[in-house]
């Protein structure tokens, strides 16, 4: 039989072509159906995490911040009781797992539970998830995902300082669980989709060319096209560009009301970012702007001004002696008269009448004004003088009348300075040249502020190691007994010669000293080099020995190991304890008395002798005698310097010497500069004296010779 190729045939076989090509392509199109389904789930799966997570992060961040703002002061003066109600507030919000505040070694002060379980314990180390980085996030904030959870740890700062750290873990459960529903529904709205086409598929091939282009095209319009556009605002929203999510069209099905939930979290995260943003840039305690708002506007309004060549001030306002506010009265008085603070502030800069006047707490009892004027500094000191005294008027607060003062400094743009940061810098120098020059005024910066600072520098970085170079070298000041004119002892003077400007005064290296820390190890060397020297120095047949006099700053004294240190000193150079003399101010004495008295009871003990130098100029100096155990003191050059021509000079310095006879203690005087303050003193009965008239400092070597 041969076989004929009918029209039938061909007809049946272009139908049996047509029918199995589209069903190929049907189920081509059921296959890619499936793969973009799954790369969509899957995509989207990622995406809405990632959102999640980067909002759990932002929000996190946000906690941590306020956090480490509101524990500052707390965790400064150790406040347990403010900082657990912190750490309790924090840890009820949402998702938060726990709280961790620790002191700046990283010692857990509270865990946010009422025993404080954990108090002491080292912050612990965080394991890294696949080995991945912590991240740096705004505001020196470190995150890092550890146990399924967000690790936050923020410093905790005042001022500059860094004090402690605080740490928060943050769970996202609730943001995957929204996540894996959205994947369900997702999942379910198209796997219906498809298999309502393959019904039709099944129910008539004869019609499946033109349904399927049918199908087609309403999968493509109303299927891929509505979920690449929330593709698209997804990755619009990851962007920060809200604005494209909230332009979706919105239709009455299932992709509809997906495109509608995915919109209201769009709304959602805009609330939330809006209110992080508040709270990032909002002080907590007056509503005003902070640091970081602060930087903010200033370097918009810098770009701005170089552009139109305007001009800006800044005015660093800070408020004299809060300390003494918190101390005395608690440190919720004190927040409550920084809240006055600002408000009269802001009213002053009402009254001035200045347009485009920002105000910012910069930090702590610190104000910032920022505002542009054509007559800057005309303006600017005018609007100076009226803050001072806003702030300067009398306070009622917890039935107190309370009386502050503030000091401004002022610099301006572009006279001043070119960038935000040195802006501030210069407005801070010019505020503390305001505060030596008596609190209660403003200053302007200049050029010499900045030459004295770098000055300052330079001598901070010379003085390390200036003793090891050889630069340093110790004096000795011979102290004479007034009724025989024999040199008893003598004074430790200690002189630097610096290799390019010479002989550096003690006034100005010993306070760089002090404030950089470097005072401590000066201080432990002159104590042993004066030993040593003294042990050296000859004593004549029957007399007592020399002794030697040792200046001790009031940070060796806070330290708390001056009865140690000295000790070791004394067993390192063999000199007699009996032969020491210490001299500290009564400065040193009023910043702890208890601590001052129980170190003087110590050194004592050893047989070592305590000074009270200065004596006369400190607040209370007479008390001193009754409530500290001292062996002498040392009557202020400044009483002996009009001794001869002040009445009330003589009258003190004649009371101080009859006083410390009668209780038993030793009296210098300082600055006895001729005969006739000599011949005065001893005839007021004054035992010991020192000053040119009666010998200059002199090498340890040539004033030994004195006692020979």
């Amino acid at each position: 039989m041969t076989f004929r190729w009918t029209l039938r045939a061909q007809m049946l076989g272009w139908v049996t072509l047509c029918v199995g090509t589209m069903a190929l392509i049907f189920a081509g199109l059921i296959w890619r159906e499936q793969r973009s389904f799954l790369a969509m789930r899957e995509g989207g799966d990622a995406l809405v995490l990632d959102v999640v997570r980067d909002g759990l992060q932002q929000r996190g961040s946000a906690l941590a911040n306020q956090l480490a703002n509101a524990v500052a002061n707390p965790l400064y003066f150790l406040d347990l009781e403010r900082i657990g109600e912190y750490a309790r507030n924090t840890n009820q919000q949402a998702d938060v797992e726990y709280v961790l505040v620790a002191d700046a070694q990283g010692r857990i002060v509270h865990d946010g539970s009422r025993d404080i379980a954990r108090f002491g314990e080292s912050l612990p180390e965080l394991v890294p998830v696949d080995g991945a980085p912590a991240e740096a996030l705004r505001g020196g904030i470190e995150a890092r995902w550890a146990d399924g959870l967000l690790h936050l740890s923020a410093p905790v700062r005042l001022g500059e300082q860094r004090v402690g750290w605080v740490r928060l873990g943050l769970s996202m459960d609730e943001g995957a669980r929204a996540a894996q529903v959205w994947s369900r529904t997702v999942e379910t709205r198209l796997a219906e989709t498809r298999a309502a086409h393959v019904r039709w598929l099944l129910g008539g091939l004869a019609l499946i060319a033109g349904f399927g282009l049918v199908g087609v095209y309403s999968l493509r319009r109303n299927v891929l096209k509505p979920i690449r556009s929330l593709a698209e605002a997804a990755l619009a929203v990851e962007g920060g560009r809200y604005a494209e999510a909230r332009n979706l069209t919105a239709r009455d099905d299932e992709i509809g009301d997906l495109t509608k939930v995915f919109s209201r979290m769009a709304e959602s995260v805009v609330r939330h970012e809006r209110d992080i943003r508040r709270i990032a840039y909002t002080d907590p305690l007056t509503g005003l702007g902070n640091r970081l708002a602060l930087s903010e506007s200033l370097e918009s309004r810098l770009l701005t001004l170089q552009a139109s060549s305007g001009e800006l001030a800044l005015m660093f306002i800070d408020l004299d002696d809060i300390k003494r506010v918190n101390d005395t009265l608690g440190h919720h008085v004190g927040d409550e008269l920084l809240v006055d603070v600002a408000a009269r502030i802001r009213s002053a800069c009402a009254e001035e009448g200045i347009d485009g006047a920002e105000l910012a707490r910069f930090g702590g009892d610190e104000f910032v004004v920022l505002f542009p004027e054509a007559d800057v500094r005309q303006r600017a000191e005018s609007l100076a003088g009226r803050i001072l005294a806003a702030i300067s008027a009398p306070l009622t607060l917890q039935d107190r009348d309370l009386v502050v003062s503030g000091s401004i400094g002022i610099t301006v743009f572009p006279d001043d300075a070119a960038s935000a940061a040195q802006m501030v810098k210069n407005a801070d120098m010019a505020m503390y040249q305001a505060k030596a020059a008596g609190k209660g005024c403003f200053r302007f910066y200049s050029l010499a502020l900045d030459e004295e600072v770098e000055r300052r520098v330079r001598l901070e970085h010379d003085l390390r190691g200036a003793w090891e170079r050889g630069e340093m070298s110790l004096a000795f000041q011979p102290i004479f007994d007034l009724t025989d004119g024999r040199a008893v002892g003598a004074e430790a003077l200690l002189r630097w010669t610096h290799p390019e400007l010479g002989l550096v005064p003690p006034s100005i290296f010993i306070g760089i000293a002090e404030d950089s820390g470097q005072v401590e190890v000066i201080g432990h060397r002159v104590l042993e080099e004066a030993m040593r020297a003294a042990v050296r120095w000859p004593v004549p047949n029957g007399t007592r020995a020399p002794f030697v006099a040792i200046n001790v700053s009031p940070r060796q004294l806070s330290l708390g190991n001056l009865p140690e240190a000295v000790e070791g000193a004394l067993q390192r150079t063999g000199l007699d304890p009996n032969r020491l003399h210490l001299e500290l101010t009564e400065t040193a004495i009023l910043r702890d008395e208890a601590q001052a008295t129980a170190a003087f009871t110590r050194l004592r003990a050893l047989g070592v002798g305590v000074w009270l130098d200065d004596f006369g100029t400190g607040f209370s100096g007479l008390s001193h005698l009754r409530r500290v155990p001292v062996d002498g003191v040392k009557i202020d050059r400044s009483f002996i310097t009009d001794l001869l021509r002040d009445p009330n000079d003589l009258a003190l310095t004649t009371g101080v010497i009859a006083m410390a006879h009668s209780l038993g203690v030793t009296v210098v005087a300082e600055g006895i500069e001729n005969e006739g303050q000599h011949d005065l003193l001893r005839e007021r009965g004054c035992p010991l004296g020192q000053g040119f008239y009666l010998g200059r400092p002199l090498p340890a070597e040539d004033v030994g010779r004195l006692f020979g």
